[in-house]
């Protein structure tokens, strides 16, 4: 009896190790097929990031770059111009000594003041164009809104129309930057 019981128990672990993978195998097919059916995600494609990651790293580049060139630039106008604040300044004390020197006498005394005003004003004339500074030139010239500043517009025999005929200001440059633009007289 006990040899039936085993042969019993042994029937019965064969056929649920048989169900076992009858089933296992079913659940694996099943599994198959949904899997068949699952889209799988992407696999990333990693020739595209690269390339992404390279062209990012060009527009840095190029973004840097442009940035060094501006601050240079920057660097190099500030320094070209960081007296135009003190030559504007000293631009009505020329005029002045413009002015001074019209002043005609025939007093040797005032003879001798005009001759050192003229030497004053020389001095600071060529420490101005030392500096940069040009005058602009007017009387003749064709006018030039960029250069001339019309304040008085009158017909002419001897003139063109549009040339300046007299020039009540002058204008000054400080290297290619017009700092005060020439007062005129122009033609019609």
């Amino acid at each position: 009896m006990e040899e039936n019981k085993q042969n019993q128990n042994l029937n019965t672990d064969e056929t649920t190790e048989q169900q076992t993978e009858a089933e296992t195998v079913e659940v694996t097919e099943e599994e198959v097929v949904q899997a068949d059916l699952v889209e799988e995600p992407a696999a990333p494609d990693f020739e595209a990031q690269l390339a992404e990651a390279k062209a990012s790293e060009l527009r840095l580049r190029a973004d840097f770059d442009n940035f060094k060139r501006r601050n240079r630039i920057e660097a190099e106008n500030r320094a070209k111009y960081s007296s135009q604040t003190i030559v504007e300044k000293l631009l009505p004390l020329v005029d002045n000594l413009d002015r001074a020197l019209q002043i005609e006498s025939d007093n040797e005394e005032t003879q001798s003041v005009l001759a050192g005003v003229e030497m004053v004003k020389r001095q600071l004339v060529e420490t101005l164009q030392n500096e940069g500074v040009i005058e602009i030139p007017a009387v003749g010239e064709a006018f030039d809104p960029n250069l001339h500043q019309a304040v008085v517009q009158e017909p002419s025999e001897e003139h063109e129309s549009g040339v300046v005929t007299a020039e009540f200001q002058k204008g000054y440059k400080l290297h290619d930057r017009v700092i005060r633009p020439s007062m005129v007289k122009v033609a019609e």
